[in-house]
């Protein structure tokens, strides 16, 4: 008999009935995650048979998804979560059971599955809270401050340097970096360390934007400028971020058109909305970023040259994952207690050998990725500690290097002979799609499919 099973027998009658009585469900493991207890209604929620022997079975046989194993594991409480059980959503309280010297001898769970609607009071209250905490200005109303870069690398505080430089000019900044970098909360950052920071930040991805909605979206639309436009008109991101810092992600997918009315919002602070032939000045601070080498992309063609030398007035360069690999531990700890807090799951340490493997990782998707395959660990990990494997250091295989075959550059030089036809064609046609088409002898789609391909 362990020391459960011990508690449980000396109290049985009292201690299994106010336990029942206190909730709609209650079971209680020992510190192997085995059955100790069950309560009948929690059995019967379950649709178990009543004479069906459960002391002794590992609780994950019966609740797949349950979180007890963590708490007995961690030994920290899960106070009010929201599980799916049976295709019925529940509230759930978990609490691991100690001695004396704080070491876990098990765990039990409670269950409520009618009327969770007497939780909305809850809920309310605490969006009431946040409510008068930002009305007194006691947190941030904005996301990210230059503070939200975790790290002490010489790149990393090289970069907010400069960013902190750039926030007190009310000038353009181009942000450029690989995918993952954090280019986003860079831009918050700048405009939070900023004069503007009163005024609204307003994002947009350009890349996930259909181009029919482009205009509209960014400069807005007049009353009946287009089939199904409000009557009252209405405004773009621009206009929105009047005062404040507009920033536009992905910058080098929009397309020549858009280019040009960009350029003349840089260049006037002034903007014409879709179907309108007014033109409204506006006060905006505009950064910038890409993935992509924005300076080839004018090299092809691809870009005004015009409007890439008006974005890169301060060129701001965020360093990739790979080449900071000394903040990793502390950009991993922070991001662990982020997820965890965000998922209400117990607080779970890396091991030696994660962190190990963390930093000799080369991090394709950098701090995106990092976050990713963290929030993954929390949810997988079955130890006290997430491991390599729980990160999925067993899935990743390098890609060998090797000397292209003649075949494959016999491709590539066609590729680029291709690519520099289409480039001409551009600026031969005033980089006109259509007529560059005709000018090639294919059709648009065809021009359309071979720039996606080629670039």
């Amino acid at each position: 008999m362990n020391q459960l099973e011990a508690l449980l027998s000396a109290n049985d009658d009292n201690l299994l009935t106010l336990l029942s009585s206190l909730c709609q469900g209650s079971i209680a493991i020992d510190q192997f995650c085995k059955i100790v207890w069950i309560s009948d209604a929690y059995r019967e929620f379950l649709a178990l048979p009543p004479d069906k022997e459960l002391r002794g079975v590992h609780v994950e046989e019966i609740l797949p998804s349950t979180q007890l194993p963590r708490v007995v594991q961690t030994g920290q409480p899960s106070f009010l979560d929201l599980m799916q059980i049976n295709n019925q959503w529940c509230a759930v309280t978990r609490l691991p059971l100690k001695n004396p010297d704080n070491s876990v001898f098990g765990a039990i769970g409670f269950i409520f599955y009618h009327d969770l609607d007497a939780l909305q009071p809850l809920f309310d209250k605490f969006a009431r809270l946040r409510k008068q905490l930002v009305s007194q200005n006691l947190i941030r109303t904005s996301k990210y401050a230059l503070d939200d870069l975790i790290g002490q690398s010489e790149p990393l505080l090289k970069i907010k340097r400069q960013a902190l430089r750039a926030a007190q000019l009310d000038t353009t900044v181009l942000l450029l970096g690989e995918t993952g970098t954090g280019k986003e909360l860079l831009a918050q950052g700048i405009h939070n360390a900023s004069p503007r920071s009163s005024g609204p930040f307003v994002g947009i991805n350009m890349a996930a934007l259909p181009e029919s909605l482009v205009e509209a979206e960014l400069f807005g639309a007049a009353a009946g400028a287009y089939t199904g436009a409000s009557r009252q008109g209405r405004q773009g991101k621009i206009q929105l971020a009047e005062g404040g810092t507009l920033f536009l992600d992905e910058i080098a997918d929009i397309s020549p058109a858009i280019q040009a009315k960009l350029l003349r919002v840089i260049q006037e602070r002034e903007v014409e909305a879709l179907g309108s032939n007014r033109l409204e000045k506006v006060d905006v601070r505009i950064i910038a970023a890409t993935s992509r080498n924005l300076k080839q992309q004018v090299d092809q063609g691809l870009f005004r040259a015009d409007l890439y030398y008006r974005l890169n007035v301060l060129p701001l360069n965020l360093p990739p994952l790979r080449v900071r690999s000394s903040d990793i531990p502390s950009l991993s700890h922070y991001l662990l207690d982020k997820i965890q807090q965000e998922t209400g799951l117990p607080p779970l340490q890396l091991s030696p050998q994660a962190i190990v493997w963390l930093q000799e990782y080369h991090w394709p998707g950098n701090v995106r990725e990092l976050h990713n395959r963290l929030e993954r660990a929390c949810v997988m990990a079955e130890q006290d500690q997430i491991t390599a494997d729980d990160l999925g250091a067993s899935e990743v295989t390098e890609i060998p290097l090797s000397e292209p075959s003649p075949k494959k550059q016999l491709h590539k030089q066609r590729d680029q002979a291709e690519l520099s036809a289409i480039h001409h064609a551009l600026q031969q046609c005033q980089f006109n799609k259509t007529l560059a088409a005709e000018y090639l002898g294919i059709s648009r789609a065809t021009l359309y499919n071979r720039l996606k391909r080629l670039t």
